[in-house]
């Protein structure tokens, strides 16, 4: 082959090398472009979703937990159809979560795209009810009452037992995924089936050995929730066998969050280990979210918007006369404690003098405190501090005032008394088995109706005071009253 031969043919490869590099090159830059369509989706983000309707964002507003703690939206969707056998009916709703008509998720769970559409809760999840006047009544939701049918105890202990589950895998939920309407793309489907779902049950495996404390507790039932264990070792990663047995029967009711500005200074939460409204809110949320994923903004929105919020008026009939007759009985023996500008409300009362259930108190300890008192170091919001200083261990319970006392039922610290009436008698006389959960209210008692057991397919939670942490005891206050007058006092209370 001459030299001018070789030189013809070198010339020939290089335009054929050049043409398959100009080819791979095109496929490249094809490929990309298609994977970053496909990718720009997934890794924007669209932060904490916000409602302009400060009542729907409360109900569905994000606080932050989607960063850290959220379930992606998909699985969340396809959990309830996958596990329908570990749940006590038909989806979230039969763990008591409210379901209202056109929306996608339940009270109390906001969505938000962090990479990829994630589930979170916020405040709504413990502080939305519902109430019903006659079994046949549409329900009435009321926010920033106590969740009265939410049974947050069953809904961790259904995510704890799905984690284990056999079953929680891509390829048993990835078709169940599509059935119920997921559209992923080719990437999407990648990120759901590699990622996703083995990331989730891992996480939810951890938070299941966190909350291995629950085998040793009294159910929760609805309405109720362990404050401070599950905070322990969530945040705090205090281990679960050397929690005394003392500190495993805090659990407490949900309460009420309205008006907020006349109980600044008060002495707050049921054992009044704190008087600063921001830090018990800011508290409040750790048990969504973490430190770093608190969003500030959402939580003092919904601050100032309880601040000055009325509580809910009464809405049946009042008998006028025989409240008259209950208002002097009120302001006489009731009010110091239990109205605002009373030498007594928001003060704290000892646990020889009140005799509750000590659960709730013991639960919060002097190493919680110590271990609280490190959280949000160097973290400022609006200017101000936000690392925790007014936390305090306490010896009893604080005295709240009663407004709209009418919505707060069970009584006590710790739901273990379902009316008004029956607090007014002796302990031993005040019922011993009752059920929670029914939504139906007792306008004579003032509650609750709590004995029905059942309606339709719905089951409602047995509570047993004689079990740790549900004793009805102590609050003899007004127990010595004649008949005449408990009746007119719980008539004038409906008022308040």
């Amino acid at each position: 082959m001459s030299e001018q031969e070789k030189q013809e043919k070198a010339a020939g490869f290089k335009a054929i090398f050049k043409q398959i590099l100009m080819f791979v090159g095109g496929v490249v830059v094809v490929a990309a472009l298609i994977v970053f369509i496909l990718v720009l989706p997934i890794i924007s983000n669209n932060g904490s979703v916000r409602y302009a309707d400060i009542n729907e964002h409360f109900k569905y507003g994000s606080i932050g937990g989607e960063k850290a703690n959220g379930i992606p939206y998909w699985i969340w969707k396809v959990l309830p159809v996958v596990f329908a056998d570990k749940l006590p009916g038909e989806g979230y709703t039969s763990l008591g979560f409210i379901q209202e008509p056109g929306q996608d998720l339940p009270i109390g769970f906001s969505k938000s795209k962090i990479g990829f559409e994630r589930v979170a809760q916020n405040c709504a999840t413990c502080h939305a009810g519902s109430l019903r006047e006659t079994p046949d009544s549409q329900p009435q939701i009321i926010t920033t009452m106590p969740s009265n049918t939410v049974n947050l105890g069953a809904y961790i202990q259904f995510l704890s037992d799905i984690a284990i589950d056999e079953r929680f895998n891509a390829r048993e939920l990835m078709p169940q995924i599509e059935a119920i309407g997921a559209k992923l793309n080719p990437l999407e489907k990648l990120v759901y089936r590699f990622f996703a779902i083995p990331q989730t049950r891992d996480a939810l495996l951890l938070q299941r050995s966190k909350f291995a404390f629950m085998d040793d507790q009294s159910e929760y039932g609805p309405g109720r929730v362990d404050t401070f264990t599950g905070y322990k070792t969530r945040q705090f990663n205090f281990p679960i066998e050397k929690l005394s047995k003392d500190e495993l029967n805090g659990i407490a009711d949900f309460p009420i969050i309205w008006q907020q500005r006349p109980r600044q200074g008060m002495q707050l939460h049921w054992d009044g280990n704190n008087d600063s409204i921001d830090e018990r809110n800011n508290s409040a949320a750790l048990a969504l979210v973490t430190p770093t994923t608190i969003d500030f903004d959402a939580i003092h929105r919904v601050k100032d918007w309880l601040l000055d919020l009325p509580a809910p008026r009464y809405p049946y009939s009042i008998d006028e006369e025989l409240a008259a007759v209950g208002k002097p009985i009120f302001e006489n023996t009731c009010a110091s404690c239990h109205a605002f500008g009373g030498s007594g409300v928001g003060k704290v009362v000892p646990i020889e003098e009140i005799g509750t259930d000590p659960g709730r108190l013991d639960s919060y300890t002097y190493e919680t405190l110590s271990n609280q008192n490190t959280l949000f170091t160097d973290v400022s919001y609006r200017g101000v501090d936000r690392r925790f200083q007014h936390f305090r261990k306490t010896n009893g319970y604080a005295n709240m005032p009663l407004d709209g006392v009418w919505l707060r039922a069970p009584y006590l610290h710790n739901g273990s008394v379902p009316t008004l009436r029956d607090l007014l008698e002796a302990p031993e006389k005040r019922p011993k088995v009752f059920y929670r959960g029914y939504d139906v209210f007792d306008q004579k008692n003032v509650g609750f109706v709590s004995n029905v057991a059942s309606e339709g397919n719905k089951q409602y939670f047995k509570f047993d005071t004689t079990l740790p942490g549900n004793s009805n005891s102590g609050h003899l206050y007004g127990t010595d009253f004649s008949s005449e007058d408990k009746e007119a006092l719980v008539e004038y209370m409906k008022k308040l």
